[in-house]
C-alpha cells in the first residue's frame, strides 16, 4: 500500500487523481471499515487510515472514506467545535477545495459557497489567486489550504485574499511549515521537480515556511492567529482522529 500511494501521488497529475477518487472511495472504505480510527468529516470509523507523503510517508495519515488528511480533520474539528461555520449565514470563498469539504460545504443550506482554482475539474469558477475575479470584499469567510507554497509571488496572492475578504471576516490559510524554521526557505532558481522535492518536501512547492509565515500574512494587513487545536486534545483522541500534535491552524482576522 505504500509503494502504491508513493507512485499515484508522485506520478499521475493531481486532477486524475481527485477524478480516480470520485469512484474508488466507496470501494475503499469497504475495505478499510473498522473502529480504530474515526473521521469526524464524515463521521465513519476505520481499521486504519492510509500512509501519505511524497517522500517519507507517514502512517495513518490519509482517511480512506474522505481522503482527509491530519490538517483537514484538525480544520475540520475546528470549525465544529469552535466556530458557528455551521449554523450562521455566510458567504464563503474555497480555493483550491479538497474534494469532501466541498461536497459538504457546498450542500450546506446556510452557506454561500463559492469554490475557485486555475487547474482544479470540480471547483465553480477557474480562478488565478493573484488576480481573483471578485469584487473587493466579497467573503465573509475564506480558506485557502496548500495553495500559497506553490505561488512564486505569495505576497501578492494574499492581499487578493485580503482584498475580498470582508470586514470582520476570518480564514483558514494552511501551507506547509517547519516549526523549527524561523525564517521561510525559499529559492526560486529551483525548478527541477526532484530538486524540489529534495529541497522543499514536494516536486511542484518553491518553499518551505517557517514562523515568519505569520509576518506574511501580518504585511498583507491580517490580523493572525498561530491556533496549535490539535492540543487541545487527549492522546487518545489524537490517535482515534489521525491528528498531529505540532499542525499549525493559521487563523486570518480582517478588521
Amino acid at each position: 500500500m505504500k509503494r502504491l500511494t508513493k507512485f499515484l501521488l508522485n506520478k499521475v497529475p493531481r486532477p486524475m487523481l481527485i477524478k480516480m477518487s470520485i469512484w474508488a472511495r466507496p470501494l475503499i472504505y469497504q475495505f478499510f471499515k473498522g473502529d480504530q480510527f474515526f473521521d469526524p468529516i464524515d463521521g465513519k470509523s476505520y481499521r486504519k487510515f492510509l500512509p501519505y507523503g511524497y517522500g517519507k510517508q507517514r502512517e495513518n495519515a490519509l482517511s480512506p472514506g474522505t481522503l482527509s488528511l491530519e490538517r483537514h480533520r484538525q480544520m475540520y474539528l475546528y470549525l465544529q467545535n469552535e466556530t458557528d461555520f455551521f449554523i450562521k449565514n455566510y458567504k464563503v470563498l474555497h480555493i483550491a477545495p479538497e474534494q469532501e469539504f466541498l461536497r459538504k460545504f457546498k450542500r450546506m443550506s446556510n452557506l454561500n459557497y463559492i469554490s475557485a482554482d486555475l487547474y482544479s475539474p470540480i471547483v465553480d469558477v477557474k480562478a488565478d489567486i493573484l488576480n481573483l475575479p471578485f469584487e473587493n470584499e466579497s467573503f465573509d469567510i475564506i480558506f485557502c489550504n496548500h495553495v500559497l507554497e506553490h505561488i512564486q509571488d505569495d505576497a501578492k496572492a494574499m492581499s487578493e485574499l485580503y482584498r475580498v475578504m470582508k470586514p470582520g471576516g476570518w480564514g483558514i490559510l494552511q501551507v506547509p511549515m517547519k516549526n523549527s524554521l524561523e525564517k521561510t526557505y525559499e529559492d526560486f532558481t529551483i525548478t527541477d521537480p526532484k530538486e524540489r522535492q529534495k529541497h522543499f518536501g514536494q516536486y511542484d512547492h518553491v518553499r518551505w515556511y517557517g514562523m515568519d509565515y505569520f509576518d506574511r500574512l501580518k504585511s498583507a494587513g491580517f490580523e493572525v492567529e498561530a491556533n496549535f487545536y490539535s492540543q487541545e486534545f487527549s492522546d487518545e483522541e489524537i490517535r482515534k482522529y489521525g491528528l498531529r500534535q505540532n499542525e499549525i491552524l493559521p487563523i486570518v482576522l480582517k478588521k
